[in-house]
């Protein structure tokens, strides 16, 4: 018998819709669903960009992924962070048990969807825009995913609807 990993781990760009279609992909496949900003944000007490503010954002990444080694989960969606791609560590640990799904915007979609880039607590060098964080891990969240979803163009239901049929064509997940 085949086994199934039972995570499905959604990795992407900021304004990707990692977070809103999360909830969506959870209650569509009945699973839990976790977002590690939160987890990082309610471990913190603060919010991402207050750790960026206060700490930098190299102790974002450090925080981040302590949180994702630290997960230990079956049956969920699990949206990360941006910057998750950053730890090969914590890249491994989630791929363990769980399917790696790029939810993959091209920039007129992630510049359509961002209106706050310089406030959003990302884990960025500050002279960094976003399109060179976007060249920086385009080519992290491709050596990551197991699946890549293209989303330009789509709502976040049509977003779900992509990522299941990629799943049940893969023949990954029921």
């Amino acid at each position: 018998m085949k086994y199934v990993k039972s995570n499905l781990i959604l990795i992407g760009m900021p304004g990707s819709g990692k977070s809103t279609v999360g909830v969506l992909l959870a209650k569509r496949t009945s699973r839990g669903f976790i977002d590690t900003d939160v987890l990082i944000q309610t471990s913190q007490h603060r919010t991402l960009q207050e750790i960026v503010d206060t700490d930098g954002y190299m102790t974002l990444r450090s925080i981040e992924e302590e949180i994702l080694l630290n997960l230990d989960c079956l049956d969920h969606v699990i949206a990360t962070g941006g910057s998750a791609v950053y730890s090969h560590k914590a890249m491994e640990h989630l791929k363990s048990d769980g399917l790696v799904v790029f939810l993959d915007a091209d920039m007129a979609t992630l510049e359509s969807r961002i209106d706050s880039f310089e406030s959003r607590g990302l884990a960025k060098r500050p002279d960094q825009t976003l399109i060179d964080l976007f060249q920086e891990r385009y080519p992290l969240y491709v050596k990551y995913a197991d699946i890549i979803v293209p989303c330009a163009r789509l709502n976040h239901e049509e977003l779900c609807k992509q990522i299941i049929d990629a799943c049940m064509r893969d023949g990954v997940h029921d």
